[in-house]
């Protein structure tokens, strides 16, 4: 847990819920907050195996897989090939569109070439190519302060990116579906005081209001319970995952896109995976317990 990514405060408190819940069913547990000498603290250590609660590079690029692949240690989540796609948005695009599930269409532009000229009309949204947690998205709209093109001088994520993935913004209701094992959970609602789902909306209690199951007709319920599924099963997921939905309810089952899938989504005490597990009659200690033993 822990890291060096921009998701480290919320890999500490995934972390140590897991840790707690693990003690809860007897197991011996060492926390370990990752630095770069986190093979050696492994080495000393020599886990039966390792939850994987961290969040963002290197926890779930591949990085820390392919490094416990090396040292033959068993962990939760995803494995090495499956991680370094599914951070990847424009290469999750291309193994699920082609699969059948529909995600927006968009295009990877340079941060320099904002300045010059808008890559798709507005609104539109910007984000990291290989960030979660909403980490560094920005919607431009024409009301936005960003300037039209963008101004050199206006903070966002073109400061701290070589390159973005820009796509259309798709008006409309924010939903998300988890998957344990072999098995799509529910569906929830994120309804937001501020229109959007970003990462203070995610962490910040109070922010974010949770519609668990989600209040939304029979026919998208069960679109997102197969399209996450799928999305699980073709990019190769393992343990437990999450994809998340915008839905433009104007449009019915075409206004449905997958906008990611998540493969080591959050375990804090506000995070969906448990909030869903919940609902489907699994508490905390049963989840993090059957996480574990998927990996053993």
């Amino acid at each position: 847990m822990g890291g060096w990514s921009a998701e480290r405060e919320v890999s500490l408190m995934s972390g140590n819920g897991v840790a707690d819940a693990l003690e809860k069913n007897g197991h011996k547990v060492t926390r370990v907050d990752m630095d770069r000498n986190v093979a050696q603290v492994l080495a000393g250590i020599r886990p039966d195996v390792v939850f994987n609660a961290l969040h963002g590079v290197p926890g779930e690029d591949g990085s820390v897989q392919g490094m416990l692949d090396l040292m033959q240690i068993p962990y939760t989540h995803s494995g090495l090939a499956t991680s370094v796609i599914a951070i990847d948005k424009e290469l999750t695009k291309q193994q699920l569109v082609p699969a059948g599930i529909p995600m927006p269409k968009g295009k990877i532009v340079s941060s320099a070439s904002l300045y010059e000229v808008d890559p798709l009309p507005r609104p539109y949204v910007l984000k990291p190519v290989n960030e979660g947690s909403s980490v560094g998205v920005a919607i431009v709209t024409d009301d936005s302060n960003y300037g039209n093109p963008i101004g050199r001088d206006v903070t966002g994520p073109w400061q701290e990116f070589d390159e973005l993935l820009a796509e259309p913004f798709i008006k409309g209701r924010e939903l998300t579906t988890a998957v344990l094992g072999d098995k799509a959970l529910c569906v929830t609602e994120l309804k937001t005081a501020q229109g959007f789902y970003d990462y203070a909306a995610k962490y910040t209690e109070g922010l974010t209001q949770h519609v668990c199951p989600a209040e939304i007709p029979e026919d998208i319920e069960k679109l997102c319970l197969d399209y996450a599924l799928r999305a699980h099963q073709v990019l190769g997921c393992k343990g437990t995952s999450r994809t998340d939905f915008r839905w433009d309810d104007e449009q019915g089952a075409a206004g449905l896109f997958v906008l990611e899938t998540n493969t080591q989504p959050g375990m804090t005490p506000l995070s969906l995976v448990p909030e869903q597990a919940k609902q489907m009659g699994i508490s905390y200690e049963q989840l993090v317990e059957i996480i574990v033993r998927e990996a053993l």
